[in-house]
């Protein structure tokens, strides 16, 4: 009698099926008719750019959530921000494991690929863990908001917490999505609670769970991992400089709030507190640098991730002086070193085809434009100098693909090719090493 061979399933491609699903799952209820406004139709290219963008947290959008959906479709639009941040497999698991269920060794070690895990150890009480707090996080928010927002909305109950718990669940997940109208956070600028409110929302969640997770634990910074102290060291330093750019480029014009607000809502959060199409070079240069490089790993956020640079920089750094890169008495793996290099070459590649390909579909964008929109999709922050709404089809398909690949990452949609996942590869076949004429 034959046996069943059991079939064993690559965890990038499921997490990546999943994601896949979640989208078009998303992209049926975003054409129901009840999702939209009196009615009206929304087309398949539509919902599906809205269903992408909301479930890899990016924010761009070609129709308005503000004036085109009803409570429905704002509803699901949050629901699939809220799985896209945390990931359909951590929140499924997660619920899973409360009910009692139990958890496989191959589940197990699709969570560790999904979370950037060394080990299975332990990782369920993880999920656990990064679910509840990621909840309270969200829900302090949601009360935040509420206050700032009870004038906006006349002291009426529904509309604004409404609206307060849809924006703390797109400012957690760096979603960047608003009911408030077409200017996004604009008519807000001066709201200093709702700008802090959002800007610390954004940070919790572009810290990545990991971080959180390590810092809510031990409760001593000094005890933290070589990942939390390298993501908390990048991410104050992007924050103060990107900050002191913004304000210096553009000095009169906007104030040190707006300009703390930009730096951080760059790295991959979406909202805005100023008009974007007509920037000064140097702060638009800053603004793509920051979108580039993202948030953190393990995070809602998007980008290379602030360890990339991280490890870039710091292996440029020891290379020119002939050393091994290391940081806080710790080596750099090697593995790690060139996951980063790999990791940001495919990055500048796919920036330079998506930028190439628009540029051809509609040349009349101006490539200013066409860039900040492939970073902004591609780093799934969400931002906008005012051209996504006049995008083509293809122009559409193009950025949806670049959302998707951006935030499942590089390495993930490239590791499908690798058959060895539960193990490193080991060739059976030693080669000549040769040296190539590099520089």
């Amino acid at each position: 009698m034959l046996k069943k061979r059991k079939i064993k399933i690559h965890p990038y491609l499921f997490i990546i099926l999943t994601f896949l699903s979640v989208i078009f799952f998303g992209t049926f209820c975003l054409m129901l008719p009840w999702a939209v406004k009196d009615s009206a139709h929304l087309s398949f290219i539509d919902a599906l750019f809205m269903s992408t963008s909301s479930v890899c947290v990016t924010g761009l959008a070609v129709v308005s959530p503000a004036t085109r959906f009803s409570v429905f479709g704002k509803i699901v639009m949050a629901i699939l921000m809220e799985v896209g941040g945390l990931s359909f497999l951590t929140i499924a698991v997660c619920f899973f494991a409360i009910l009692g269920g139990k958890i496989g060794i191959s589940n197990r070690y699709l969570l560790r690929e999904a979370l950037n895990q060394n080990s299975i150890a332990g990782i369920v009480q993880l999920v656990k863990r990064i679910i509840l707090i990621s909840f309270i996080i969200q829900m302090i928010g949601v009360v935040l908001n509420y206050l700032a927002l009870m004038s906006y909305y006349n002291f009426k109950f529904f509309p604004t917490i409404g609206a307060s718990i849809f924006h703390s669940i797109a400012s957690f997940n760096n979603a960047g999505f608003d009911i408030f109208g077409e200017q996004s956070l604009i008519p807000f600028k001066d709201n200093i609670l709702l700008n802090i409110s959002t800007i610390l929302l954004i940070l919790c969640g572009g810290l990545g769970f990991i971080v959180i997770e390590e810092i809510v634990s031990k409760k001593n910074l000094k005890k933290l991992s070589l990942h939390s102290r390298i993501v908390l060291i990048m991410t104050l330093l992007l924050t103060i400089v990107g900050t002191l750019i913004l304000k210096f480029s553009m000095y009169g014009q906007i104030t040190w709030l707006q300009a703390l607000f930009t730096a951080i809502t760059c790295r991959t959060a979406g909202f805005t507190v100023m008009p974007l199409d007509q920037i000064p070079p140097s702060a638009y240069v800053t603004c793509i640098v920051l979108m580039f490089i993202g948030a953190s790993s393990c995070s809602t956020g998007g980008g290379i991730k602030t360890t990339t640079i991280f490890v870039i920089f710091l292996t440029l750094f020891y290379y020119a002086q002939g050393k091994k890169p290391r940081i806080f008495h710790r080596k750099i793996s090697d593995g790690s070193i060139f996951k980063a290099f790999v990791l940001f070459g495919v990055a500048v590649m796919m920036v330079m085809l998506g930028t190439l390909l628009i540029g051809f579909s509609q040349p009349g964008l101006g490539l200013e434009k066409i860039l900040f929109e492939i970073v902004s999709s591609f780093s799934t922050t969400g931002l906008t100098m005012g051209i996504t709404q006049s995008l083509n089809i293809f122009s559409k398909v193009v950025l949806c693909f670049m959302m998707f690949f951006g935030r499942l990452g590089p390495l993930t949609i490239i590791g499908v090719v690798n058959h060895n996942w539960m193990a490193e590869s080991k060739e059976k076949i030693q080669y000549v090493e040769e040296r190539v004429i590099i520089g």
